[in-house]
């Protein structure tokens, strides 16, 4: 581990603030004064927070000696994790049963409350109306998309899902202008997702996206935003990689979707039927 990985970021900060860029402290000033809030924007939210560019957030993280924006957030994450562990220890932090529910329970209003109501029904629509809907995340937030596959076609959503993007490119690729994208990704960073966007609106198709930042690649390449943090600051507070609130969102999503549609009870019964032998 190099030196700076040692400090704090925030002593990294004040003891560089002299040597670096004027662009450049304007980053700087917005992490010392919100570490909370820097800590849980990605490169782009971080930027627009600062008013600078990308490139200039990623020289800044350079400058301080990390290798790097990522490496610098984690960090940030270590040093805040180690004073939110002595908040803990001095009991001002509510470490109950009832708080830990508490918590998870306030985080997914704070989703609801950041989806704009009309992209919500469009998105809903959308879902409705496509001939085939393709599922695509990556990492740790892939299983969303095998069980948001399974919830829609139980209720007669033609869908397409894998969790290796291999797999997704390919049928996205074979798709057509009548199908849709729904993409999930908490960072909205993530490579392979952006690359599915792209290839998606390249081929004429319309696409969603349930993602933790207002500002990112995948943000600014999906048609429709359904943000699943309030921007706050607030952004999965139970733990960084947990995906409950993106879950929240896309079980909303299917419940609204359900609701809107005309379904007899036998079509939802029937595959139940069909595996009751393997049940008890």
């Amino acid at each position: 581990m190099t030196k700076t990985a040692q400090k704090t970021v925030l002593l990294t900060i004040t003891e560089m603030y002299d040597k670096i860029f004027q662009a450049e402290k304007k980053v700087a000033d917005f992490i010392l004064k919100n570490p909370d809030l820097a800590v849980n924007a990605n490169v782009s939210e971080l930027a627009n927070y600062s008013g600078v560019s990308d490139a200039t957030v990623i020289r800044l993280c350079k400058h301080l000696g990390y290798e790097g924006y990522y490496q610098m957030k984690i960090c940030l994450s270590r040093d805040i994790g180690r004073r939110d562990l002595s908040l803990k220890r001095d009991g001002l932090v509510n470490t109950s049963m009832t708080g830990y529910f508490k918590e998870m329970a306030e985080g997914i209003i704070s989703a609801g409350a950041a989806i704009d109501e009309s992209v919500f029904y469009e998105s809903v629509e959308l879902l409705k109306n496509s001939t085939m809907l393709h599922l695509v995340a990556a990492g740790n937030t892939g299983p969303l998309c095998l069980y948001c596959g399974y919830r829609l076609e139980r209720i007669g959503i033609r869908c397409s899902y894998n969790m290796q993007p291999e797999y997704y490119m390919n049928h996205i690729n074979l798709a057509q202008k009548t199908d849709a994208v729904l993409a999930v990704s908490w960072s909205g960073t993530s490579r392979t997702v952006v690359q599915a966007l792209e290839m998606a609106k390249e081929k004429g198709m319309k696409t969603m996206a349930v993602t933790g930042y207002r500002y990112s690649p995948v943000s600014r390449t999906a048609d429709y935003l359904l943000l699943s943090a309030s921007g706050d600051g607030e952004v999965n507070k139970h733990s960084q990689y947990s995906r409950l609130s993106e879950m929240a969102v896309l079980e909303v999503l299917i419940q609204a979707l359900e609701h809107s549609l005309a379904i007899e009870k036998d079509e939802i019964t029937e595959p139940e039927m069909l595996l009751s032998e393997t049940k008890y």
